[in-house]
């Protein structure tokens, strides 16, 4: 029987992954308007569970069918895969390749008199940093978000039919399974309401709707034509109870619930971000000038010197030269300072490459609640009958909250902030509480009965516009004094006119986003506490109370900054247009177009993606639909960041180029971000996107300086390789130099960047680098010919026994230009007058520049195969030094000029 009835259960239940447009899995929504349908003893029938519970069998029985009552999502891999994954890039492959080349020819092919571990020593060594600084950053941000979300245990009280009450693991629930509610208790499964009083459920983390929902255990006839978020008698998994109690069954457990299914759809790769692909772009535009260059100069050194080895080990220090080998550590040095800079302002970035997409970022899509509101209930206006603020309102209407019994609401808890009336209004002096008609969800009001200083009673009743409006029979004259006093106004009678008024001024304040209730009262003479809904008539309207999640004071000015940084910030949010239209106007994001969910169901993604752009609100939008805007901005070429913290974010936080969140958020969208902030606060992307755009000015100085000149290097290889009877530099030279310069740039991540460069997004563009090179890089050629000609011509170093002179006067004009072109490139404006570098670079170029000139000079020149140049050189070499600065300003000009860009 047990068996039997476990089976049908399953058949209502199939473990599927197919989902309904806002993001239900199909069988578990079908089942939930299903049993939304049935009244309460349909429900446990359908369930076939009984209002005692499930039996031990029962229980058993299902666990082995639904398993436990647990999400099954992604979390941080084990620290020997995060070590892995920072090997796989695609910079420290084509370095791996060299690497592996040079220890086949110079270590397993060689003689062992002239094996030569250098080059293997040298870029082994640059692999090694640049990934164990990016595991070791990633992993530490990886340990302290997962510090942040780690979960209590969580319990629910449940009914069994073994044993009545029972707090257990909520892992431990099954469909059938029947449970209590109480006020701050989670939902721990998608249920349906049996039994309730005064439930409001705040489902802000499935929905973003500030306010919370009321729900009841009634039927809904029309489910089927409901949204499974609509249904007032279902609740989620994850939402949380504001206030009230319930009896509940459960119909969805684990994967199948709504909860379950955003987790199941998260499950997979990681989409490719901006970094991803301006990374890869890079490294194939090396790859591709490496593959001409190399071969090229390999064949030309075969042809003319006859030895075909030393061509070869040439080329491959050739190949050694044209990648950017520190670029992996140049990356995640700065990567990593910047996350350590973000990290003081609270901060936690989980994934370095973040850094950089929050530079990129031109579209930032945020949630409404709690970014760019207080996530806070106020009661935002108290209007007399006749729209204007008046203060013997709100007397009326703390009154009622303050007297209410048992648990309070958001409203109340909001109307009971203005404490200063209570010494004012000598509320316990005043007045004592008699009796109370408690809310629910036919009347949608509730009464308190009073009992007056002159011994009267009064009845003080709050609630909906409509319903409140048909029980009222008068309403008072406010009259000119709108401040709190004892006396009454004067009492008229409520006309049609006036009715209409109050709709009237119920309907802007709702336009403008506010929840409205009306306050009503009626006096009686002493009588028996006998109370009910019957004396809730004829009474005297006093006014309006308006409801709002306030924008925060915050909001207005990080918008601002984020516009003014070219970022454009819409709005997607499962809330309302209305107050979503409002918020906006408040926080200054201008509202040119709304979509609604409904309207993006009949959309295609043609017709969408033509309306993204002039739209900043997206409302009442599922998750699914979330995760298609950020889809469709990113295929316009939109780097696209989004901000969210519950439930119905994560799918699309997945999907962004960077996905924000904070520490208050539910553990999947914190597990789906890349970026935690631990102050919910658009201030501190402001500065995170300053952050990420020095971050990349920074990698993209060192990309253009190493590429270009290492471009500009291997033309002068090609030239000299043409023409003289010797290497112009040897591998290991070339190799030193390399290595030197490459030194002079690890102070790179300190440098600053001009405000200009900041003022804008900025995005990974491999056809500016290549044009870059092709441009800037011969320049330095110019100059390596003319000190050819200068050593070939006049120091004589033209034959072969002469080549270390000239191999060695090449090594220090080479290793000066390359690194005085740092402060030539690191700005579009003139080096040292107009901007000057930071106080690390100046002192590393400086520190690497001596190194170099004394190197020839040093008991070193021996092993490298140098000799000390004679001093007449270096004035000619200053000549040279000052002539390429000057022409590289020259061209910088013009190519500014050109092409609009620098950097």
């Amino acid at each position: 029987m047990i068996r039997t009835a476990t089976n049908r259960i399953r058949k209502h239940m199939p473990f599927t992954r197919m989902a309904t447009s806002d993001g239900f899995n199909v069988a578990a929504a079908t089942r939930l308007r299903n049993i939304a349908r049935t009244d309460r003893s349909g429900s446990l029938a359908m369930l076939e569970s009984t209002a005692d519970g499930l039996s031990d069998n029962q229980v058993q029985d299902r666990h082995r069918i639904f398993g436990h009552n647990e999400i099954t999502h992604a979390r941080s891999p084990a620290w020997y895969i995060q070590l892995l994954q920072a090997f796989i890039n695609p910079f420290i492959g084509v370095l791996a390749a060299i690497a592996l080349v040079s220890l086949v020819m110079d270590v397993m092919l060689a003689a062992p008199a002239d094996r030569d571990y250098k080059t293997v020593i040298v870029v082994g060594v640059m692999i090694f940093l640049s990934s164990v600084m990016r595991f070791w950053q990633e992993f530490r941000s990886n340990r302290a978000a997962e510090k942040l979300q780690g979960m209590v245990k969580t319990t629910a009280m449940l009914i069994r039919s073994s044993h009545r009450h029972q707090e257990t693991d909520i892992r431990q629930i099954v469909p059938g399974d029947v449970f209590l509610l109480s006020a701050g208790d989670m939902i721990p499964a998608d249920c349906r309401i049996l039994q309730s009083k005064d439930l409001f459920v705040s489902q802000a983390m499935l929905t973003g709707e500030a306010l919370p929902v009321e729900k009841h255990e009634y039927s809904i006839s029309d489910a089927d034509h409901r949204m499974p978020l609509e249904l007032e008698n279902i609740c989620f998994m994850g939402t949380n109870v504001v206030s009230g109690a319930a009896t509940a069954i459960a119909v969805n457990t684990g994967n199948q619930t709504y909860f379950g299914a955003i987790g199941a759809s998260l499950a997979g790769k990681r989409a490719e971000t901006s970094f991803d692909k301006g990374v890869n772009s890079v490294s194939w535009l090396l790859i591709r000038f490496m593959l001409v260059m190399v071969p090229l100069i390999f064949l030309i050194n075969g042809f003319i010197k006859h030895d075909w080895i030393e061509a070869l080990l040439f080329a491959i220090a050739v190949a050694v030269g044209l990648t950017p080998e520190m670029l992996p550590m140049v990356v995640t040095a700065n990567l990593a300072r910047g996350a350590v800079s973000m990290s003081k302002r609270k901060v936690i970035v989980k994934r370095l490459n973040a850094i950089q997409n929050i530079g990129a970022m031109d579209t930032l899509c945020t949630d409404k609640t709690g970014t760019l509101t207080m996530d806070k209930i106020v009661l935002e206006r108290h209007l007399n009958v006749l729209g204007q603020e008046d203060d013997e309102v709100l007397k009326w209407a703390y009154l009622n909250s303050y007297h209410q019994t048992g648990l309070r609401n958001l409203l109340d808890q909001a109307v009971l902030e203005h404490a200063e009336l209570h010494e004012h209004l000598k509320v316990a002096e005043h007045f004592s509480k008699l009796d109370e008609i408690p809310f629910d969800f036919q009347r949608r009001r509730m009464s308190v009965i009073l009992k007056q200083h002159n011994g009267k009673h009064l009845l003080i009743c709050k609630g909906a516009v409509e319903e409140m409006l048909a029980l009222c029979t008068h309403a008072f004259d406010p009259g000119e004094d709108t401040s709190v006093h004892l006396e009454r106004d004067k009492i008229m009678l409520m006309d049609e006119h006036m009715r209409q008024a109050v709709l009237h001024t119920s309907r802007r304040l709702n336009e403008e986003g506010l929840r409205v209730l009306l306050v009503a009262i009626r006096e009686f003479d002493s009588r028996a506490l006998n109370y009910g809904v019957a004396d809730e008539n004829n009474l005297v309207l006093t006014g309006f109370i308006g409801f709002l999640d306030p924008a925060k004071p915050s909001a207005r000015p990080s918008v601002e900054a984020l516009h003014q940084l070219g970022v454009t910030v819409k709005v997607l949010t499962g809330d309302n247009e209305i107050v979503t239209r409002k918020i906006c106007k408040d926080v200054g994001i201008p509202v040119n177009n709304i979509l609604l969910g409904a309207d993006l169901e009949i959309l295609t993604d043609e017709m969408l993606t033509a309306q993204l752009d002039s739209t900043s609100i997206f409302a009442k939008l599922s998750p699914a639909q979330k995760t298609r805007v950020v889809k469709l901005l990113q295929q316009k070429g939109h780097t696209v960041g989004f901000m969210g913290d519950g439930i119905n974010d994560a799918a699309a936080l997945r999907e962004a180029d960077v996905g924000i969140s904070v520490d208050t958020a539910t553990d999947i969208a914190k597990e789906s971000a890349d970026i935690i902030l631990l102050e919910k606060d658009l201030l501190v992307l402001r500065k995170g996107v300053i952050y990420g755009r020095r971050t990349f000015g920074n990698i993209i100085k060192y990309i253009k300086m190493t590429a270009s000149s290492n471009f500009g290097n291997m033309f002068s290889m090609l030239g000299a390789s043409a023409f003289l009877p010797f290497l112009p530099m040897l591998p290991v030279q070339l190799l030193v130099q390399n290595l030197l310069y490459d030194v002079s740039q690890m102070a790179i991540p300190w440098d600053t960047m001009d405000k200009e460069y900041l003022s804008q997004p900025r995005k990974w563009d491999a056809s500016g680098i290549a044009r870059f090179m092709v441009f800037v890089g011969p320049v330095s050629s110019v100059f390596d010919y003319i000190t050819f000609a200068l050593l070939f011509f006049v120091f004589k170093a033209n034959m072969p026994q002469h080549q270390a002179l000239f191999q060695s006067g090449w090594f220090v004009e080479g290793l000066l230009s390359q690194t005085l072109i740092v402060h030539m490139i690191r700005t579009r404006r003139i080096p040292f007058i107009q901007s000057r570098a930071a106080t690390p670079v100046i002192v590393m170029t400086l520190l690497v520049m001596a190194a170099g000139i004394l190197i020839p000079f040093s008991p070193l020149a021996g092993a490298l195969k140098m000799q000390a140049l004679p001093p007449g050189y270096f004035p000619f070499l200053l000549i040279v030094l000052i002539g390429y600065c000057v022409l590289t300003q020259g061209v910088k000009t013009w190519f500014i000029r050109r092409f609009g860009s620098w950097l």
